[in-house]
Formats: structure tokens, C-alpha cells, sequence
């Protein structure tokens, strides 16, 4: 077995990511403090050709060297815009037409692989802030809650962790 080359990839340009059709699919980041996170996730969302990033409160936003390093260009691709409080970007998602659903361990969430959604849904995927989660004023916007099972002693994942996790589980469904 050998590794593929860069030249083997079919990676897009990022002309050709910018004028691809992407996914309905929105990441909402409510108040993440690590730059690290925030990087990955773009990195993540250029992966999977979402339609955009909402960074929220004080989600650190690019341009800064902490999340370039681990978003490797992809804040060059990948729209994104920020809003200073959660609540009135997903108030804006609603008004949109988009279905808003948290990422976050709630009464009543949904096991990641029980979710369902029609394939011309738009939906937005909101996830919080690494100590304290969601605000509770967003997630009574929130049409429902996604939930990752987990079967160890840990009871939570890195945001980082859990967009790759989510936001594949969503695209595969997509495809």
C-alpha cells in the first residue's frame, strides 16, 4: 500500500471550492475559546464543503496565527461571519429557512445515528463552548438536540473531535 500524492487527491482550488455547491449545512460556534478548535473546524468544514461557519461571542476569529495552524488555509475557503451574540445568528438561520439543531447531551437529544432530515433541508449544527456548552437562550431556538454516543468513562469530546464526527455523519446522509 502506498500513500496517494498531493497530485492524486482531486483536491479543488480554492476558486474551485469558493464556486462549488455546497452542502446545506451551517457550523454554529457559540463563545469556543480555543483558536485550536476553531481552526480545526474549519479545516473540517472545508473538508465536507459545507456552506459556511457562524462564529459567535467571543469565538476567536481568523486572522490569527493560533488558527491558521490548524485550519491550513482553510479560512481562505470556507465562508464564515461573525455575530456577536449566538442568538441573533441563529435567530438569522431561522429566518433563512434553515432547522437548528445543538450538539450538546439534553433531555430529549437525538442519538447521532437516529437523525434524520430531508435531503433539501437546510440545517445549521451549533456547537458550545468547551466548559459550559450551549447558552440556554439558544438552545430554546434550537428545533432539537443532537447527541454523540459515548461508552467510556469521559462524558464529553473535544468540539474539534465532535464537528468531524457530526458534520461527516450529516454528509454521508447528504450524499
Amino acid at each position: 500500500m502506498k500513500i496517494k500524492k498531493y497530485t492524486e487527491l482531486n483536491r479543488k482550488t480554492v476558486d474551485e471550492f469558493r464556486t462549488a455547491e455546497k452542502f446545506p449545512l451551517v457550523v454554529v460556534l457559540d463563545n469556543v475559546r480555543s483558536m485550536h478548535n476553531v481552526g480545526s473546524v474549519f479545516r473540517t468544514a472545508d473538508a465536507f464543503l459545507v456552506s459556511g461557519i457562524r462564529l459567535c461571542g467571543y469565538t476567536p476569529r481568523p486572522p490569527h496565527r493560533d488558527i491558521h495552524k490548524t485550519a491550513l488555509g482553510a479560512t481562505e475557503t470556507v465562508n464564515w461571519q461573525y455575530a456577536a451574540k449566538t442568538i441573533d445568528a441563529v435567530q438569522e438561520l431561522k429566518d433563512e429557512g434553515y432547522r437548528i439543531f445543538a450538539v450538546e447531551q439534553v433531555e430529549n437529544s437525538v442519538p447521532l445515528q437516529e437523525f434524520s432530515f430531508e435531503k433539501d433541508e437546510k440545517l445549521a449544527v451549533i456547537f458550545g463552548n468547551e466548559v459550559t456548552g450551549i447558552d440556554p437562550e439558544v438552545l430554546r431556538l434550537c428545533d432539537g438536540s443532537l447527541e454523540i454516543p459515548q461508552f467510556g468513562m469521559k462524558h464529553s469530546l473535544n468540539i474539534s473531535v465532535a464537528a468531524g464526527i457530526v458534520l461527516w455523519e450529516i454528509v454521508h446522509k447528504f450524499l
